[in-house]
């Protein structure tokens, strides 16, 4: 391959199979996994006990906390050893009269894999649509029922992004259609009922293959959105939604760079807005003014170290999330001006807005969680801040809370720039003199921010003595808008750096033995391994690297595959010489050298829509060729399944169960 006059060979592209047919890589596939399963066989007791430790922690029988959307209240429940969940609903909140609406065990009981994508009741509450997915490839089909009589209309739609959203007439719905060879939907069709999908119109098509596109309604239900989002501009078009067969138009201009998001109530328009607030603003506008930015009226003003992350309407009162210093809070406003803040008292945790379908609501629901507190649902009464818990995550066996302790410390990068990370331990088994093993966990793309939450799985690890650490490095959005800028494009290396830099001062400051650090990460976070495993090898004894995005150069120069042209504002467009360069510096397939690399576990689906399965594929041949170490390099393929893993509650927990028993063996050797 050869692009502004520098030429790559590449010995595994023949590994690249499309259409997941060719007998050869299927075979090659199933080789690896058998390598995997005899590599591990010593620790085959350890992998069990861990799998039957981690769900003995899970209630078995579970039920959400209902919530009133209509003249209804909506429930799921999971029982026994069912991996998945059914929904419900019912008349009250006491549930008198619950009635099953979608029992999803039965719908997956003759697949491998199955996953629901979205469920959307009719506005008169007599339709059910559902969305499924049966190998991972996240390609859903939409299915209808009639509530009342329990019965399938015939109605399929196929090829779907697995949303949909009702006009008001309850005939009309719209969806987004999946392109076959890229995935991406680009594509807005009106589908009536009661006619075939093949005389669907196509209302919307986006020329732009950078701008994903999803579809949603106004808080009050008047409208219907068509989302365009690309990685740095935002753009939304609009559709009464008591008038299905009119156009869908623009609310405001497409301006390259300006991202918002924006929601109706009664006649304002609120839009969380970065125009000249890279932090964002909140502004409002009517149905005259929304067009014209220069008339907006700013509501929330920017502030330079505070992020504003969300935004939900109420009739009575608005809620804004912020976050500052890499902390999340509430502040609840009301529409006169004043305000008051929700807060909490842990030292580092995550809180988000729940779901809250209805405006006339006099409480937010609230999901809280900290790296020692198990999730827990809150509402929160609007007009005093008074806080309800109405759910806490139970924890089966010997968990105290009280037993493990959680740090937010901040680390010096190389380049001077203080990297916060989060840390919790077992407080019996931790000793701050370089003693413990650690694994240190990140990822650091898209402004996604990986929060610090519970987690009854790493219990398993914790009570082993591990020290778990999340690196909260640039390319997330912890320390707002600037903190993703500067991990992304031209700045990638930094997400990188800083990830290397954290291990050594956790190594430094005695959290964690030098000899027994392991590292982990998924997707974007895969890259961020394989990048970490070319700069810095001898710090890791192990590394878990899942779904991982490897071969950045050669996948952003092939337009036919999902997610390159949406992805050119992220890592950059290599078509052009300068992006080129920049990726080539880090790309992980590109950059393996002769030397000794650590163990390394890789897991990846056959089906990932998102990373191919081919990138981890090449990247163990190659790594097996450059390699100058005898360390394990273990590569396992789910055959049934795709980005986001198995599929169910419990099914998951096989992949757990074999990274912790490949780190806790790699101890023990």
């Amino acid at each position: 391959m050869t692009h502004h006059g520098h030429q790559r060979i590449d010995n595994y592209y023949w590994m690249r199979d499309d259409k997941r047919s060719n007998d050869e890589v299927l075979q090659h596939l199933r080789i690896e996994n058998e390598h995997v399963a005899a590599q591990m066989a010593p620790h085959k007791v350890l992998q069990d006990s861990l799998f039957t430790e981690m769900k003995s922690r899970i209630v078995k029988d579970d039920s959400s906390v209902p919530v009133k959307d209509g003249a209804y209240w909506y429930v799921s429940d999971v029982t026994g050893d069912n991996e998945y969940a059914s929904h419900y609903r019912a008349s009250d909140e006491a549930l008198s009269d619950k009635s099953l609406l979608l029992d999803v065990n039965a719908l997956a009981q003759s697949h491998e894999y199955y996953d629901i994508g979205d469920l959307a009741v009719s506005p008169d509450d007599k339709l059910l649509a559902y969305s499924e997915d049966l190998d991972g490839r996240r390609i859903y089909t939409f299915r209808f029922k009639d509530i009342a009589s329990d019965t399938y209309l015939e109605d399929v739609l196929s090829n779907t992004e697995g949303e949909l959203v009702w006009a008001n007439d309850n005939k009309t719905v719209f969806y987004v259609k999946k392109d076959a060879q890229t995935l991406l939907g680009t594509q807005v069709y009106r589908h009536v009922l009661g006619t075939p999908q093949s005389d669907d119109v196509l209302v919307y098509e986006e020329q732009d293959h950078q701008f994903y596109m999803g579809l949603g309604k106004s808080r009050d239900d008047s409208q219907i959105y068509i989302y365009l989002s690309a990685t740095e501009t935002s753009d939304l078009l609009v559709l009464d939604a008591n008038t299905p067969t009119g156009a869908f138009e623009r609310l405001l201009p497409r301006t390259i760079g300006h991202e918002y998001g924006l929601d109706k109530l009664g006649d304002s328009f609120y839009i969380l807005s970065n125009h000249n607030a890279i932090n964002f603003r909140l502004m409002r506008a009517s149905a005259e003014t929304i067009a014209q930015i220069a008339h907006w009226e700013e509501v929330v003003a920017h502030r330079e170290h505070v992020l504003l992350e969300g935004l939900e309407l109420f009739d009575s009162h608005f809620v804004v999330t912020e976050r500052e210093m890499g902390q999340i809070r509430f502040v609840v406003h009301t529409y006169q001006g004043d305000s008051y803040q929700l807060t909490f008292n842990d030292e580092c945790y995550f809180a988000g807005v729940g779901q809250n379908p209805e405006a006339s609501a006099t409480t937010v629901r609230i999901y809280y969680s900290s790296l020692t507190t198990p999730s827990s649902v809150f509402d929160c009464d609007l007009a005093t801040g008074q806080k309800v818990l109405r759910k806490q995550q139970e924890v089966l066996g010997e968990f105290n809370s009280d037993a493990y302790a959680s740090e937010r410390i901040f680390v010096t990068s190389r380049d001077g720039v203080d990297i916060p990370v989060s840390l919790v331990y077992k407080k019996s088994t931790f000793k701050k003199d370089g003693s413990n093993p650690l694994l240190q966990y990140g990822y650091g793309a898209y402004g996604i921010t990986i929060d610090p939450t519970f987690s009854s799985t790493t219990l398993s690890l914790l009570d082993r003595g591990f020290v778990y650490a999340i690196a909260h490095i640039r390319g997330s959005e912890m320390l707002g808008r600037a903190w993703y800028e500067h991990g992304k494009k031209s700045f990638k290396e930094n997400s990188f750096n800083d990830f290397v830099d954290v291990t050594k001062s956790l190594v430094k400051e005695g959290y964690g033995a030098s000899d027994k650090i392991f590292a982990s990460g998924g997707s974007a976070g895969g890259l961020l391994m394989g990048a970490v495993v070319n700069q810095a090898p001898e710090l890791y004894l192990g590394v878990g690297c899942h779904v991982p995005f490897l071969d950045v150069l050669t996948t952003m120069l092939d337009e036919t595959i999902p997610l390159t042209t949406n992805e050119y504002d992220e890592w950059g467009n290599p078509n052009n010489e300068a992006d080129y360069k920049t990726i080539l510096a880090y790309s992980p397939y590109d950059n393996i050298e002769a030397k000794a690399y650590p163990n390394i576990l890789v897991t990846t689906g056959l089906h990932d829509s998102q990373v191919q399965y081919w990138e981890p594929m090449k990247w163990v041949v190659k790594l097996r060729e450059y390699k100058t170490d005898n360390n394990l390099l273990l590569f396992k393929t789910d055959m049934d399944a795709g980005h986001g893993g198995a599929s169910g509650r419990f099914k998951s927990l096989h992949e757990k169960a074999l990274e912790m028993a490949f780190f806790i063996g790699l101890l023990d050797s």
